[in-house]
């Protein structure tokens, strides 16, 4: 937690900045699907740009770590919480723009806007291209960052342009020729902050597109998990393979610690049955990845990230 003679004047800066509300000491277990997690030193919602533009060099002139948290959908976060600062976008980052040129369509969306919803509002109006992300919980910027996909596809088919901030605040663009992409990787640079994201879709007739979604839709709920909070997929799939299937060869799904298991209907979910906790959800993905190894050899890569304080192994 910050020090009184540490967080009075860092506090105060903050609370001085316009769009900008700060919290000290908040639970993040709201702020996230699997709704686990423990507090954030500082935690800071910001509405406009003008407000995160003064935000990022005020905690880098601190020496502030900071953590971005969108929908909280790809995190699992300490019970002991997050020491420094986490960004939580709100108010203008979660507004869209369409423009039809052609053919296509420019779509500008704001790094905080779901990415469910925006996959919807494309299918109503006719938009194809981003089908494949229906159902995936996190925001725009999340998924751009970690090149989310699913069903074949991914982000860095439909990624025209990125936009965000240095972590001194300055503007920084990317055009889709200067960004490089890897499984459930965007590689941008260290400290950026996106705000928005410029997708390219095609035109093509409402209904095709909605029937599509409705599809995958219907998909999803045959094979995932739902009733219980999680974070979706735990480990990413190793080449040629997919880390549910040996998570449940290696005979680990349902397994239970605590109230955190591995789900009955999708081996790589974790589930939290009521009042989980973030480390025995941590021992789970550990022994996931330890018979996994042991048993075929293959080393399961997390998905999901881990943020803040944890005991050593």
């Amino acid at each position: 937690m910050p020090k009184e003679t540490d967080e009075i004047p860092l506090a105060h800066g903050l609370k001085l900045i316009p769009g900008v509300k700060v919290k000290i000491a908040e639970p993040l277990a709201r702020y996230t699907s699997m709704k686990i997690g423990g507090p954030a030193d500082y935690f800071i919602e910001v509405e406009t740009d003008e407000g995160l533009s003064c935000v990022l060099p005020l905690l880098h002139r601190y020496g502030t770590a900071v953590s971005l948290l969108g929908n909280g959908s790809n995190a699992l976060i300490s019970d002991r919480g997050v020491r420094g600062a986490v960004i939580h976008l709100v108010g203008e980052f979660r507004k869209v723009e369409w423009r039809e040129e052609g053919e296509t369509v420019c779509v500008r969306v704001g790094a905080a806007y779901a990415v469910t919803q925006l996959v919807r509002a494309a299918a109503r109006k006719g938009y194809g291209g981003l089908e494949f992300a229906e159902g995936i919980p996190g925001t725009a910027g999340g998924a751009l960052v970690m090149n989310a996909g699913a069903y074949g596809s991914e982000f860095e088919k439909v990624v025209d342009q990125v936009v965000g901030l240095t972590r001194e605040g300055k503007t920084i663009h990317f055009n889709r020729p200067e960004l490089t992409f890897t499984y459930r990787g965007s590689n941008l640079p260290a400290g950026t902050v996106v705000t928005r994201v410029c997708l390219r879709l095609r035109k093509e007739e409402a209904t095709r597109v909605s029937s599509k979604v409705s599809e995958l839709v219907a998909k999803r709920k045959s094979s995932q998990p739902s009733g219980y909070p999680n974070s979706g997929s735990m480990f990413r799939n190793p080449a040629g393979d997919f880390a549910g299937r040996l998570i449940e060869a290696a005979g680990l799904k349902g397994k239970r610690i605590g109230q955190s298991q591995i789900s009955a209907r999708h081996a790589n979910f974790i589930v939290n049955l009521g009042g989980a906790k973030a480390e025995d959800v941590r021992r789970l993905m550990e022994l996931a990845r330890a018979e996994v190894k042991e048993q075929f050899g293959i080393e399961l890569v997390p998905e999901v990230r881990l943020l803040g304080e944890w005991s050593a192994s």
